[in-house]
């Protein structure tokens, strides 16, 4: 249907084209289309895509055991949901690469820890930050720490290249005439960490929460300063006149900010990385005697059911839930034992927030897994397989002990796999696999968290153990190392009683 402002224009157009003034046409004819020109939002639901660069890592995104997964695909995937259309990503090698998507338009808006510098805020713009990261000098433990840039002298800082990084070295530079430092474009930052780790490189300068995630790989590698203020990470746009997205994506941080989504979403990727320091040996404690008394029943009863040790099955969940049965998800994964919606179906669990429901069907989802581990691996190892295939997937576990096999070492202990799954994380090791990138560290710290969770509930449920023991084992738990200084002992590879 043509309105009346329409028809007054194609009016007046033809009269232009017939008196031969063909400037005053176009002039017309520019106004017109100018006046309906869709908008980027417009656009978008109309097409029902939202199209997105990003980059695999494990601080951005990744393909977990469900699917994929990472602090900022599931921000994008919440957005998309919020619009109504299809959330469909395109995956950068880096951010040099996302950098030149967004400025040819070539996606709506990147989400690849793009730091909101003065540099970058020249070229794009950005949505509110949804993290606050800080850039570090990292160095090996007990080689010296440096405190300051001129420290750094006579030995060159290693950075990855393409980055921010650089930029801020370059920045630095000027002030330090004597600063070095070495840019790589063929290395990661877990490269880098492994270097410092094996004490073949001095420095690198990576962001603070990547080394989070790298810590309980890299247990010697430690942070030796700030080189930057926390600075906001962000989603990138391009800098054009249509703000529409934009306004849409400030509004859709306001409220995963107000609404606690945001603060959920960093608790289950950043929340479990330091658990044992984060959680303490007092809270842990006060757990067991608080939280456990109500759940002790059910987990003894799912236990027998399908031959397990209760006390393992009690330290699975404390992991997954703190013993909280009402524990919620954004993404979905819920109750006790935090199942997904998908794996309490195939388990039969109608409710994930009935306590015994969801224990028994993470019991069973637990012993499902544990069938699936070849009969050639005995235990303990059998136990620890199965331990980090519930957390990462049995494909994934399978693609490690593959590698390690191609390498002529013993696939079949966990003492030998645990050394390959963080490869997983890395491309050159991932894009020989089946399943792909996994975020192979995480069930490394996953088991180890597991285990002295195990150990101390084994050692307080001794019939001989009295109120005077077992705040003696508090005690002793609390000031044992934790666990990014003891992942790689051997001490834990001992079998654990009744196990």
């Amino acid at each position: 249907m043509i309105n009346a402002r329409t028809s007054t224009f194609l009016f007046f157009t033809k009269r232009a084209i017939y008196g031969g003034n063909l400037f005053i046409a176009l002039l017309l004819i520019t106004a017109i289309t100018g006046c309906s020109r869709p908008t980027i939002v417009e656009k978008i639901q109309q097409e029902r895509v939202l199209h997105v660069i990003t980059r695999n890592a494990p601080t951005v995104y990744y393909e977990d055991k469900d699917g994929p997964a990472g602090l900022e695909y599931d921000l994008a995937k919440l957005f998309a949901e919020k619009l109504g259309v299809e959330l469909r990503l395109r995956v950068a090698s880096n951010t040099t690469e996302v950098a030149s998507v967004i400025q040819k338009g070539y996606a709506h808006f990147g989400t690849a820890g793009f730091a909101v510098t003065e540099d970058s805020q020249k070229r794009f713009k950005f949505a509110p930050p949804y993290l606050h990261v800080s850039q570090q000098v990292v160095y090996r433990l007990g080689s010296g720490r440096p405190k300051k840039v001129a420290d750094l002298a006579g030995k060159p800082v290693w950075a990855v290249s393409g980055g921010h990084h650089v930029a801020t070295l370059e920045e630095l530079g000027k002030d330090t005439p004597n600063l070095e430092w070495v840019e790589t474009d063929d290395m990661e930052i877990s490269d880098l960490l492994r270097l410092i780790e094996e004490e073949q490189i001095d420095y690198a300068i990576v962001d603070s929460n990547e080394l989070e995630m790298y810590q309980a790989i890299y247990p010697h590698v430690r942070a030796a300063f700030d080189l930057t203020e926390p600075e906001p990470h962000a989603w990138v746009f391009p800098d054009t006149e249509d703000d529409s997205l934009l306004k849409l994506a400030a509004e859709f941080f306001s409220e995963v900010e107000e609404n606690g989504t945001l603060l959920q979403l960093k608790e289950r990727y950043y929340g479990h990385l330091d658990q044992l320091n984060y959680v303490g040996a007092k809270t842990f404690i006060k757990h067991i005697e608080q939280r456990l008394p109500s759940y002790q029943e059910a987990f003894k009863i799912s236990a027998e059911e399908y031959s397990l040790d209760w006390r393992l099955l009690a330290a699975i969940g404390y992991q997954e839930s703190h013993w909280k049965a009402n524990a919620t998800s954004p993404t979905g994964v819920r109750g006790l034992m935090m199942l997904t919606r998908g794996t309490a179906k195939d388990m039969g669990i109608e409710n994930r927030l009935d306590p015994e429901s969801s224990i028994a069907g993470g019991a069973k989802y637990f012993a499902k897994i544990m069938n699936k581990i070849p009969d050639r691996i005995t235990e303990p190892d059998r136990t620890w397989f199965a331990l980090a295939s519930y957390n990462v997937g049995f494909g994934h576990v399978e693609d490690a002990r593959i590698l390690a096999q191609r390498d002529n070492k013993d696939p079949n202990k966990w003492v030998v796999v645990k050394e390959y799954l963080p490869l997983l994380s890395k491309k050159k090791w991932y894009s020989q696999t089946r399943y792909g990138y996994a975020r192979g560290y995480e069930p490394v710290a996953y088991v180890q968290n597991i285990r002295r969770y195990y150990d101390a509930l084994t050692w307080m449920s001794q019939p001989q153990n009295d109120a005077a023991l077992v705040s003696k084992e508090a005690a002793e738990f609390e000031e044992s190392p934790p666990v990014d200084a003891i992942i790689e002992s051997q001490a834990f590879d001992i079998l654990p009683p009744m196990l």
